[in-house]
């Protein structure tokens, strides 16, 4: 029982952190849209915080593991409560104080993440939980907090204003912090990892994962996916709402739809989800939920239909992370987790930079409408393509030795 209680502890703590995190994510572009007006500026944030958490994801791990999983985690954690408390400030200390501030939000949210994620592998192991159970549990509660948090988002703005909400969010990484320095304590490995130098042990993590073809092929396809989502989040949804309803609880709402939808999927998908084929899932998953959001949010000015087609495209996008997810932990030795994973988590999130400043620059050389209905297409070609030029199946773990754990 203790076993399971470590793990919804930890599990928790990062639904709280990920609360305010969707917050934030609502509450920032409507400040820099309050505050500039500008797409461009709002490409520019979300790309300030994005990158720098894509890079932490991939480079600090190393580091994360000579210091200790746990450990790195409740310090990133509680480092982001203070930086998101500065965020906050940052309207009366200019934009480019902005930008700084939340690229360091960024780049410890990234390391900050990764690391609590290579902690739910052996907390499941010793609660007894299946690794598939594990991720699509895991992404149903993700998708509920994201569902509750971008419309509370939404509401916080009009209720207390957009600088007490992030101070929300600030919040959150400081209960996350304390809930994992105080109530998680996982044993130490049976056999210590071997101390290898930085960039040895980078070059390891990054040679497991170019030998995976499949697994990176779903990398590369969720990289893209995410790209067009950011975009989306970043700057699309903000200016539809704008334009159509003028009230920043709608922004809130479509995301809480969206949300909604992927919630749920992920039910259903957690029940059926052992007896469906990986790859086909897949597919599916990522070319219904991006593409037919864009063409709504272009051809279409009717609330009702925007949220409909939202919603259903929440619905598809709930079977990628947990297939992903599973085939992370099933796939990579246990030596290797915190560098592979951080490695894969960047590669994933490598469209989100690159989404921000696409959607800004996007809507500035086009307009909203023609930029949306050309990114429609531009996302169906980006993430189906790379499955069906491939070869491999997704379906099997890799062949590989069992290996003791550096957590």
């Amino acid at each position: 029982m203790t076993a399971r209680r470590e793990l919804y502890t930890l599990v928790g703590a990062d639904l709280i952190s990920n609360l305010g995190t969707r917050i934030s994510v609502v509450a920032i572009p409507w400040l820099v849209l309050e505050t500039t007006g500008s797409p461009t500026r709002m490409g520019l944030v979300a790309a300030a915080e994005t990158l720098p958490y894509m890079l932490s994801s991939a480079l600090a791990t190393p580091w994360a593991d000579r210091f200790g999983v746990r450990r790195t985690s409740v310090v990133a954690d509680a480092a982001s409560a203070a930086a998101m408390a500065l965020v906050a400030l940052a309207p009366w200390l200019g934009f480019g104080t902005l930008l700084a501030l939340v690229a360091v939000a960024g780049g410890l949210r990234g390391i900050g993440d990764r690391v609590k994620h290579v902690l739910f592998k052996p907390a499941a192991e010793r609660a007894g939980v299946p690794l598939i159970r594990l991720t699509s549990a895991y992404d149903g509660l993700t998708r509920g907090m994201t569902l509750f948090g971008a419309v509370l988002g939404g509401l916080l703005i009009d209720w207390v204003g957009v600088t007490r909400a992030i101070w929300i969010d600030a919040g959150t990484f400081a209960v996350c912090a304390l809930l994992v320095g105080v109530l998680v304590r996982p044993p130490a490995p049976a056999v210590p990892a071997a101390r290898e130098g930085y960039l040895r042990a980078l070059r390891g993590g990054f040679a497991h994962l170019r030998t995976d073809r499949p697994l990176l092929t779903m990398l590369v396809v969720v990289s893209a996916s995410n790209m067009f989502a950011n975009a989306s989040v970043a700057v699309w949804i903000p200016l539809w709402v704008a334009r159509v309803l003028g009230d920043p609880a709608g922004f809130g709402l479509l995301l809480g739809v969206f949300a909604g939808g992927a919630l749920a999927g992920n039910l259903v998908f957690t029940v059926a989800g052992t007896r469906l084929p990986r790859r086909l899932t897949f597919a599916l998953g990522v070319a219904l939920s991006g593409t037919p959001r864009l063409l709504a949010l272009a051809l279409s000015d009717r609330l009702v239909v925007v949220l409909t087609v939202t919603f259903l495209s929440g619905v598809a996008i709930s079977v990628v992370n947990p297939l992903l997810g599973a085939a992370l932990y099933e796939r990579v030795p246990e030596a290797l987790q915190t560098r592979v994973l951080g490695i894969a988590g960047s590669v994933a999130f490598l469209g989100l930079p690159v989404g921000a400043l696409l959607g800004g620059w996007s809507v500035a050389l086009l307009g909203l409408t023609p930029a949306l209905l050309v990114m429609s297409v531009a996302c169906l070609v980006l993430t189906v393509a790379p499955l069906l030029a491939a070869r491999s199946r997704v379906d099997r773990p890799a062949p590989g030795p069992a290996v003791s754990s550096p957590v």
